[in-house]
C-alpha cells in the first residue's frame, strides 16, 4: 500500500505542478497568479476540494499524445467564501495556453451541474487562448456545452466571471452569458476577433488593450461590469458581489445584523439639492446619505455615467439601487444608461434583491444618432425590466420626473409599491419653458414683449404643475416627505414589503425588446 500512496502522491504533486515550475515563473513575470493562487486568494483557507484532478486530454493528433498534463488545463472544485458554498473552476494558461478541450470543458459542465443541482454560485477565473486548435469541432462543442449551461442557469443560481488573461473567440459568450464579469487592466483582454484580423479585414491598427482592454469593456462596451486594477482587487470584488447576494433564486437576499444608533434622520439631506433647478449635484451624496455607512458597491461605474445602479444596504439588508445623475448629461435616459440599468434590474429580480430608485430625470436624450440606434428599444428594455420585476420596489423622486421617462424610471403606474417625492420635485409632461412655448404660444406671439410674456408664462406652469402635490392629489406619490426623513421612511416601507407575494401571468417567458 505504500507505494501505491507514493504513486498518488506522486501524481498530485505532478498535477499541482500544471504545465511546469518554468510556465509558472512566465506568467508570474507577467504579473498574473496562477490558476491555483487564484482560488487560494477566492476561496476560505482550506476550504476548496478540487474535483478532475487526474484528467488528461484523450486527442492524439498534431503529437498531442506525447504532451499530456493532469487536469488539462483547468482546475475545478468547490469551496466556500465566508463560509458559503460556491462552485469554481479556474483556467491554467501553463497548460496549453488554458486552451479549452474536450476534457477540459467536461470538468467545467460537470461542475456547472453540480452548482445548478445544488443551487450555489458559480464562478469562473479565465485565463485561456481559447478553443485547443488541434482538437477541430470537438473543442467547439465543448464550448457550446458550456453556454448551454450558463443559460439554463441563468436567473437560476449567480454566475460571476473574472477575466484574468485572454478570452477570445468563442470563449467570450460563456462570460457574456454570466450575470457579472470583472476584468483586469493591462494583462486581461476580451474580443470575438483580435488585432491580426481587424488589421486584415478593417485594415484598423489597433493594440489588444485599445481593442478589448479592462477599460475599453468598462466605459466603451459596458461589456465588463468592473476594472480592476490587478488580480487580487477583481478576487475581492468577486467576493464583495457575493456578500450581497443570495445562493439561488429560491433564497432571499441576505443581510447583515443592524442596530440603530437612535434617530434615523440625515439632515444633510435637506441641502444636497441645489435652488437652481437646472444645477447638478452628484447623487452618490444622496446615496450615500441614505444607506447604511460604507455599503454602497458600485456596479458598470465607467459605462453610462448618467445613471448610477449598485448594492448597497439599508438597516443590513441587501437592496440594489438605480439612481439618475444629474452630474452627468443632467441625467438623461439614454440607450446606454437604459440598458445599464435594465440588466441590473433584472440581475435583482432573479434573487430577490429589492430594488431602490432615486429618480431625478429630465427626459429621454433626443437626436439622430439617439433614434436611429434605436433609442425607442432600448428605453423599452428599462420599462420592460421594472414593469417585471416583483421585488419590493421603492421610488424616491428627489427633483425632476419628466415626460415617458417619469414613467420607465419605476412609477406608480409600472408596479412600484411605495413612491415618495421630496418637496423639491418637479412631476411633469415636460419642463416649464418649453411647456409654456407649447401651450401659450398664441399668447406669447401676439404679446407686445414676448421675452416677459413667456417668463410670466413659464413660472405659471411651474407655480402649477412643477411640483410634487399634483401627482400626491392622484395617489401616484405615496407621500410628500422632508429629504431628511427618507433613509428612515425607506427602513419602515422595506420592513413592511418583506413579505410581499406577486407573481407574473402564466407564460413560459415575456418577450423583452432586444
Amino acid at each position: 500500500m505504500n507505494s501505491k500512496i507514493a504513486l498518488l502522491e506522486q501524481k498530485q504533486a505532478e498535477a499541482l505542478l500544471g504545465g511546469g515550475q518554468k510556465r509558472i515563473d512566465a506568467q508570474h513575470k507577467k504579473g498574473k497568479l496562477t490558476a491555483r493562487e487564484r482560488l487560494h486568494f477566492l476561496l476560505d483557507e482550506g476550504s476548496f476540494e478540487e474535483i478532475g484532478m487526474m484528467v488528461t486530454h484523450r486527442s492524439k493528433d498534431f503529437g498531442l499524445e506525447k504532451e499530456q498534463y493532469l487536469g488539462d488545463g483547468v482546475v475545478t472544485g468547490y469551496g466556500t467564501v465566508h463560509g458559503r458554498l460556491v462552485y469554481v473552476f479556474s483556467q491554467d494558461f501553463t497548460v496549453f495556453g488554458g486552451s479549452l478541450s474536450e476534457t477540459h470543458a467536461e470538468k467545467i459542465c460537470k461542475i456547472m451541474d453540480l452548482a445548478l443541482k445544488n443551487g450555489a454560485p458559480l464562478i469562473g477565473l479565465n485565463d485561456s487562448g481559447g478553443a485547443r486548435i488541434q482538437e477541430g469541432v470537438v473543442s467547439l462543442g465543448g464550448y457550446a456545452d458550456i453556454f448551454y449551461r450558463n443559460v439554463r442557469a441563468s436567473g437560476v443560481i449567480p454566475q460571476l466571471s473574472a477575466i484574468m488573461g485572454p478570452c477570445a473567440g468563442g470563449a467570450v459568450y460563456s462570460p457574456a452569458i454570466t450575470d457579472f464579469i470583472l476584468m483586469v487592466e493591462n494583462t486581461s483582454y476580451m474580443f470575438v476577433t483580435g488585432p491580426n484580423v481587424v488589421k486584415t479585414v478593417t485594415h484598423e491598427e489597433v493594440t489588444s488593450e485599445e481593442l478589448g482592454g479592462a477599460m475599453t469593456h468598462a466605459s466603451k462596451s459596458g461589456v465588463t461590469h468592473f476594472a480592476c486594477a490587478n488580480e487580487i482587487e477583481a478576487i475581492t470584488n468577486l467576493k464583495q458581489i457575493l456578500s450581497y447576494v443570495p445562493q439561488n433564486c429560491e433564497e432571499n437576499a441576505p443581510s447583515v445584523p443592524y442596530e440603530s444608533n437612535g434617530s434615523e434622520l440625515r439632515t444633510q439631506l435637506n441641502s444636497i439639492i441645489p435652488e437652481n433647478a437646472n444645477q447638478p449635484y452628484d447623487i452618490r451624496e444622496v446615496i450615500e446619505n441614505v444607506i447604511d455607512t460604507d455599503s454602497f458597491f458600485e456596479v458598470h461605474k465607467h459605462f453610462a455615467e448618467n445613471i448610477v445602479v449598485g448594492f448597497a444596504r439599508l438597516a443590513g439588508r441587501s437592496i440594489g439601487i438605480v439612481a439618475n445623475q444629474p452630474a452627468v448629461l443632467a441625467g438623461v435616459l439614454d440607450i446606454h444608461s437604459s440598458t445599464k440599468a435594465a440588466r441590473f434590474v433584472r440581475f435583482c429580480d432573479c434573487f430577490n434583491i429589492p430594488l431602490l430608485v432615486f429618480e431625478d430625470v429630465p427626459g429621454f436624450l433626443p437626436g439622430t444618432d439617439q433614434e436611429w440606434n434605436a433609442i425607442i428599444t432600448n428605453g423599452a428594455k428599462l420599462l420592460y425590466a421594472f414593469s417585471e420585476a416583483t421585488v419590493p420596489r421603492i421610488t424616491v423622486i428627489t427633483r425632476k420626473a419628466y415626460g415617458g421617462a417619469y414613467d420607465v424610471m419605476n412609477s406608480k403606474h409600472i408596479g412600484a409599491d411605495m413612491n415618495y417625492a421630496w418637496p423639491s420635485a418637479e412631476i411633469a409632461v415636460m419642463g416649464a419653458k418649453g411647456a409654456a412655448e407649447i401651450i401659450f404660444k398664441n399668447e406669447i406671439s401676439t404679446a407686445a414683449n414676448k421675452d416677459e410674456k413667456w417668463k410670466e408664462k413659464e413660472a405659471e406652469y411651474q407655480t402649477m404643475f412643477a411640483n410634487p402635490y399634483r401627482a400626491a392629489e392622484r395617489g401616484f406619490i405615496d407621500e410628500v416627505i422632508k429629504p431628511e426623513q427618507t433613509r428612515e421612511k425607506l427602513i419602515r416601507a422595506f420592513k413592511m414589503l418583506e413579505n410581499k407575494a406577486d407573481k407574473l401571468p402564466k407564460k413560459k417567458h415575456g418577450n423583452i425588446p432586444l
